[in-house]
Parts: structure tokens; C-alpha cells; sequence
């Protein structure tokens, strides 16, 4: 998280909607192995926990249950040039939407999992045009199989540290001149959350 105050917010259904819209995230936790991060969708249950699901020979699997780990979501970034602000005397910068969620992890029980994966399923089939494919269409033995090759958690997060740097200390002349150069530097999503939310 970002140290200055002005960066953050406390906005929770705009963090859900981050979790939600971006779908995808990093596992963090420090291992008897050393530090370790894996990458994998998120759910957010809605009532403070996110869940997620992990290969069972993934480095993380074996320690997470019952341990404290960081989730991060990370939202659009992109590099601010000097040549926005009125005055050219200064350095560039990087604007960026990053989530970081703290908690405590348990392992779900296959019901759980197997409850997560349809959710992940059809969000995504969902956001896909045309005929979504369902998990029925997988074989028994094989969706057995690929269940059977991972393992679900959930965490329930105690601690929600969200940096929205978005150029908040420039007037707001300068951050329109910023959000039209993101565009041209193909960062629009950033750009349309500099103008909707900041």
C-alpha cells in the first residue's frame, strides 16, 4: 500500500467490484521454503472473505491452511510523463488501482470447492459471447480427476489496504491533460477510473 493518505479509500463496494471485475490475483506467504506467491482467480463472498484454488503441488498449498497470508488484485496501471503538467520541472511517475487484503486462510471442504469452480465457471463463461460452456459438458472421470489435482480456500479478510494513485495531488486541469495522454498511451481503463473516481 502506498504511504500517503491521499491514495487510499475505504470504499468497500468499489473493492469488491476490483475483485470482481478483475477476477485474478497473487497468493503471498512467507514458507519455512522462503517467500513464496501463487497466481490464481479470486471470488469474493461478498461478506469479507475472498476465495481461491491452488494446484495441490503448488508451494503454498501445504502451508496455507490456518496461516495469515496477503491477496492482491491488481487494477489498471500506467506511466505519467512530466510533458501532462504545467510545469515541465519534475519527474515521471506511474499511476496504478492495487488491492492488498490480509487474513486468515482456511482449506475449504470439496463441497466448497467444488461450489467455487462453478461460480469462477460461470462468471467467466459469462463475460464470453456466444454459447457458454458448462461443467457438464466435462466427463465425470475427467472433472473428478481435475478436482481431485486441487485445493480450495477461502480467507477472511481482516485487513483491506487499497492504493487508488491516480494523480490526486495535481489541479484538476493537469489531471485531465493525464487522463487524455493514458488514453493515447492505450491505458484507458486507468484513464476512465482517473475521471470516475478521483
Amino acid at each position: 500500500m502506498h504511504p500517503n493518505p491521499v491514495f487510499r479509500s475505504e470504499d468497500r463496494a468499489l473493492f469488491e467490484t476490483l475483485i470482481d471485475q478483475i477476477g485474478f490475483g497473487m497468493i503471498f506467504l512467507t514458507t519455512p521454503d522462503g517467500p513464496r506467491v501463487a497466481h490464481t482467480p479470486l471470488l469474493s463472498t461478498g461478506d469479507g472473505a475472498v476465495q481461491f484454488h491452488l494446484s495441490r503441488g503448488n508451494a503454498l498449498t501445504r502451508y496455507l491452511d490456518a496461516s495469515t497470508a496477503l491477496v492482491t488484485v491488481n487494477g489498471p496501471d500506467g506511466y505519467v510523463s512530466p510533458r501532462w503538467y504545467d510545469d515541465r520541472n519534475t519527474v515521471p511517475t506511474w499511476d496504478y488501482i492495487a488491492l492488498e487484503m490480509e487474513g486468515r486462510v482456511r482449506r475449504m471442504e470439496e463441497e466448497g470447492l467444488e461450489a467455487l469452480l462453478h461460480s469462477l465457471i460461470e462468471r467467466s463463461e459469462g463475460r464470453i459471447s456466444g454459447d457458454p460452456w458448462r461443467a457438464q459438458e466435462a466427463s465425470e472421470g475427467l472433472w473428478q480427476s481435475q478436482l481431485r489435482g486441487i485445493i480450495g480456500f477461502e480467507m477472511e479478510i481482516l485487513a483491506w489496504r487499497p492504493t487508488l494513485k491516480m494523480s490526486q495531488k495535481r489541479t484538476a486541469r493537469e489531471r485531465e491533460t493525464i487522463a487524455r495522454g493514458l488514453e493515447q498511451s492505450g491505458s484507458t481503463a486507468l484513464a476512465h477510473l482517473m475521471r470516475t473516481l478521483a
